[in-house]
């Protein structure tokens, strides 16, 4: 349901951002795989959520820098929907793309799919939007592009 939103979302923004925009936003999707091992999980034997916030922090970082090659900072995280525990022994794949661009400021959205290690089994667990600022020298904020 939530990727057919993302799915949805991206079609929106294909509509609405420039042909050099879109080329940038599909050139700077990023993805990372994550192997659940225990030192990761809680005593459910579950990922830690602040690992998973962490984790999408990171990629939403990495997918928001390869679009605009400035520096950023992190100034927010919005809501964050965790919809499938994520067991130990089990990958996880972060998908980090960016949804806005502003004069400033940039939002990337990062799902996490949940994989089983054995079989083709894949899930959508958690979503989250994290918002950017670019900083110049002098970390004051200055133009994304």
């Amino acid at each position: 349901m939530s990727t057919a939103l993302s799915n949805d979302a991206a079609s929106a923004a294909n509509s609405i951002f420039s042909e050099d925009v879109q080329r940038l936003i599909e050139q700077s999707e990023s993805r990372v795989i994550k192997a659940i091992f225990p030192s990761n999980t809680n005593h459910h034997n579950t990922l830690f959520g602040g690992d998973a916030l962490a984790w999408m922090d990171e990629t939403a970082f990495i997918a928001a820098t390869r679009f605009c090659r400035k520096s950023l900072v992190t100034v927010s995280s919005d809501r964050i929907d965790f919809k499938k525990a994520i067991p130990a022994g089990s990958l996880a794949e972060l998908v980090a793309r960016v949804i806005h661009v502003g004069n400033t400021s940039l939002k990337v959205e990062v799902n996490i799919y949940v994989e089983d290690m054995y079989t083709d089994h894949r899930e959508h667990a958690i979503r989250g939007v994290f918002t950017f600022v670019a900083v110049d020298e002098n970390r004051q904020p200055t133009k994304v592009r």
